[in-house]
């Protein structure tokens, strides 16, 4: 007979980790090399330019903080 715990169902964040580790047993470095390649076009194609600078900004901004607060 079945206990409480194994009729639970399995959280997002779980699903997502066991997908995750399934996946990267599967496929190897150039796998995700070739997808992250494949998202960063469709990104730039529905983005534009603008769209990069903005987060370089940001990106820019928050290294910057960074680099102060470890200085105090």
């Amino acid at each position: 007979m079945e206990d409480k715990e194994s009729k639970e169902k399995m959280t997002r964040s779980e699903a997502g980790r066991m997908g995750g580790k399934a996946t990267a047993k599967k496929h190897d470095k150039e796998f995700y090399q070739e997808i992250g390649k494949k998202g960063g076009e469709a990104t730039a194609q529905t983005h534009g330019k603008e769209f990069y600078e903005e987060i370089g900004q940001k990106g820019g901004v928050a290294r910057s903080e960074h680099r102060r607060n470890k200085k105090e």
